[in-house]
């Protein structure tokens, strides 16, 4: 049996798996970054975390998403002012477009998905679904496309899909 971790030590390995990731994690890889074998153990920790985060941070938060998975992320209200330093962003161009047309569209068939963004969508579909921002329902041979609830904590928006379409059009007419 391997020596027992502190808390500052599972912190700190809870810490550097969550921002380094850089997509969310569920709670089982989270106990196996801690190293402590104990779901309890972990979240106490987590939870320890996220509240001196809340104290300490003005702009980045470790947030619960609707799945369970932890992020760790800038808060939504912040992202349009540092967007141009940002590396690498999560989704391509292409993909993010798939993404706001399934939003404003929503619900949209796979069909209409395919006239209107190409053959390409297929992949952007893929991995939207991987990133739990999508869901569908099958409808005959038709998938119907949605957005999910991660999508809407993910990206700040709160409210049901009318409210969403409505922001939505707003910044477009701008």
């Amino acid at each position: 049996m391997g020596k027992l971790l502190n808390e500052d030590q599972i912190a700190a390995r809870l810490e550097s798996a969550l921002y380094s990731a850089g997509r969310p994690l569920t709670i089982e890889e989270l106990i196996k970054a801690a190293g402590t074998e104990s779901r309890q153990k972990t979240l106490a920790v987590l939870e320890s975390i996220i509240k001196k985060m809340k104290n300490t941070f003005k702009a980045i938060e470790i947030v619960t998403l609707p799945d369970g998975s932890y992020v760790f992320q800038l808060k939504p209200e912040y992202s349009s002012s540092v967007r141009k330093y940002a590396s690498k962003p999560l989704l391509s161009r292409a993909t993010q477009k798939t993404l706001s047309y399934i939003a404003l569209e929503q619900p949209i068939s796979s069909k209409q998905l395919l006239e209107v963004r190409g053959s390409g969508v297929y992949g952007q579909l893929k991995e939207l679904r991987q990133l739990n921002f999508i869901e569908h329902q099958t409808v005959g041979r038709l998938r119907i496309y949605s957005t999910t609830e991660k999508f809407q904590k993910y990206f700040g928006i709160e409210g049901d899909v009318n409210a969403l379409k409505q922001k939505l059009f707003k910044k477009i007419r701008k």
